[in-house]
């Protein structure tokens, strides 16, 4: 999906969706989990992603971690997402879903996001460890 989907010369490590440790790994590895375990644990039986990867980890399919880990980027993306409408005025497009270079742009998002002055690089880095760690997850989960 990701040599398909992800836009030609985007870095998939800062595409929010499609991306490395983005949405889309978030969320299918949720619904992996609902897909072979929905029948014996009723609390997977949801639409929401952060509810599915609570019940898979309180059902021991997930480790606390690990949970914490795909819960923590999935809100991070979502939020990053949200931002960048604000920022940008422009909801979806080729910009939408991608963590900008651009230090204003990071300087910006990072404001709204409530970070203090001067965080666009401090912004920038937690999303690339959110993605990285959350990816590993994914891996050990989904592809395992």
């Amino acid at each position: 999906m990701e040599a398909e989907r992800l836009p030609r010369g985007v870095d998939p490590a800062r595409h929010l969706k499609l991306g490395r440790g983005g949405l889309s790994d978030v969320e299918w590895t949720a619904q992996l989990l609902q897909m072979r375990h929905g029948h014996e644990v009723p609390g997977l039986r949801t639409t929401s992603t952060l509810d599915a990867l609570t019940a898979a980890q309180e059902a021991g399919l997930l480790t606390p971690e690990d949970g914490d880990t795909l819960r923590d980027a999935w809100t991070l993306c979502s939020q990053l997402r949200d931002v960048l409408v604000l920022w940008t005025g422009r909801a979806g497009g080729p910009s939408g879903d991608v963590l900008p270079h651009d230090r204003r742009a990071l300087a910006g998002l990072a404001r709204l996001l409530g970070m203090p002055p001067g965080s666009g690089g401090e912004l920038e880095e937690h999303y690339l460890r959110s993605g990285r760690r959350a990816r590993a997850v994914v891996d050990r989960v989904f592809y395992g």
